[in-house]
């Protein structure tokens, strides 16, 4: 694995067409977050036509399956059949961690992620970003030490937010 560039498996992803909407550390980093983050979260769109398009998105990402104590992962097989099965699935690929979550904690489905999302250009490629608010309900529903942790600024972010908009 080379050094964490997130904007290639962004790049890899917009290439092949798949719809997601970015969630997760990243996300909240583009709404001011400082918290260090380290990998790409996406909730993708669970159809057919777009589980086989990440699926090549993968291959050519050379997604394997993140196991701690082995760097490089493990090898999998995928498709769009075997994609549709999966709530949760964290590969390691040659431009850093991928984290895809169909049914993330909080905000379940990526419709509920899309309506709430909106477009954004990052270095030149299309994304879908998760809206704040939502990004809060899933780390508040997730529950985990870390998600706590940033909760404080993320709410502070999104009061800002909304003073901007009154």
């Amino acid at each position: 694995m080379t050094e964490f560039a997130p904007e290639e498996i962004l790049r890899i992803l917009d290439k092949h067409g798949v719809r997601y909407v970015l969630i997760g550390g990243l996300a909240a980093t583009f709404y001011g977050s400082v918290t260090p983050t380290f990998d790409v979260d996406i909730t993708p769109e669970m159809t057919t036509a777009n589980l086989s398009r990440l699926s090549t998105a993968l291959t050519e990402l050379g997604a394997r399956i993140r196991v701690e104590g082995i760097p490089d992962g493990l090898p999998f097989s995928h498709d769009s059949t075997s994609l549709m099965g999966i709530t949760t699935l964290n590969v390691v690929t040659k431009y850093g961690p991928l984290d895809l979550a169909t049914q993330p904690a909080g905000v379940t489905s990526f419709a509920d992620w899309d309506a709430g999302a909106r477009d954004l250009a990052i270095a030149g490629i299309p994304i879908r970003l998760a809206g704040l608010a939502d990004i809060i309900r899933s780390k508040e529903a997730a529950n985990r030490d870390k998600d706590r942790a940033q909760l404080p600024l993320l709410r502070s972010l999104l009061e800002r937010l909304r003073r901007r908009t009154e």
